[in-house]
């Protein structure tokens, strides 16, 4: 059985949705979990995992930046699936502590930003304190003797004995997380004879040459490539230069996709076709 990364401990969004994604898939994993995304990404760059399942995006927060960055950096990685998974967020809490007596709330920074509305209105005096993760936030909350809560996903409040004081406290219930599974590229890679939905390019470009951005924006318009998603990120190289991430649509005829990536390759100080991939839905 192949292992894919995930960022841990156990009760993390991510794990829910590596386990949501075993379900729908053919093939399964061993699941393997690491504390931090960089983690992750690492060790599939050097060949101790198959694959790894990381967020790129969330649908209220934005890009999760690390992900962008490893996968710029990175010679390596390649994505082989996109999935998309919805968050839920619980307060939770152990067993006897009162809503009304919480003054202290752990969970990561993402969470604590998606749920902003509903801390704002009951909580406007509790100390927001961040976390590595969510779970990381339920056993902080399972091991402390003050009346705190966690933003977590239900099962990691379970798994460190917690109850629920309040249920799907998201401030959209629409709220949900593009994750990518990575994998490290074979050599025979080749973008072109993979099937898929969307692809991922990452180029940098002369922002000192004016219309630089629009002459590669226009080589996948008229090619009629959609462009559901553009990222641009520093270089860190100097101040001013940044790299621009693009998620494209595979059109009916792919050669179309091609044709356009390799003339924004030729317009471009660097560009990565990180591969052509399915879209999954939980």
């Amino acid at each position: 059985m192949r292992r894919m990364g995930i960022l841990g401990p156990r009760g993390t969004h991510s794990e829910a949705a590596a386990v949501r994604l075993n379900e729908l898939s053919a093939e399964k994993s061993e699941l393997v979990i690491l504390p931090e995304i960089f983690e992750v990404l690492s060790a599939v760059e050097t060949g101790q995992l198959d694959a790894g399942l990381v967020p790129v995006e969330n649908s209220l927060e934005g890009s999760v930046n690390i992900t962008l960055d490893t996968l710029a950096r990175s010679e390596t990685l390649i994505v082989a699936r996109e999935f998309v998974y919805p968050i839920h967020n619980q307060l939770m809490a152990k067993s006897g502590v009162e809503l009304s007596a919480v003054t202290k709330i752990y969970s990561h920074a993402q969470p604590i930003s998606q749920c902003r509305k509903f801390l704002r209105e009951n909580f406007p005096a509790a100390e927001l304190i961040t976390a590595p993760s969510t779970a990381r936030a339920a056993e902080i909350v399972a091991e402390s003797g003050e009346n705190c809560a966690a933003i977590c996903t239900n099962r990691a409040g379970v798994l460190n004995g917690l109850v629920t004081l309040a249920a799907e406290i998201q401030d959209n219930m629409a709220n949900t997380t593009r994750f990518f599974e990575v994998q490290h590229r074979a050599e025979n890679f080749a973008p072109e004879n993979l099937d898929g939905d969307k692809a991922l390019v990452i180029c940098q470009i002369d922002g000192s040459r004016p219309g630089a951005l629009c002459g590669v924006l226009e080589e996948f318009a008229w090619r009629r490539v959609n462009m559901t998603r553009i990222e641009s990120r520093p270089a860190r190289t100097e101040l001013g230069a940044y790299i621009f991430f693009f998620d494209l649509e595979v059109p009916a005829i792919k050669n179309l996709l091609f044709d356009a990536v390799e003339d924004v390759r030729r317009k471009s100080i660097w560009l990565k076709n990180l591969g052509v991939f399915p879209v999954i839905s939980a």
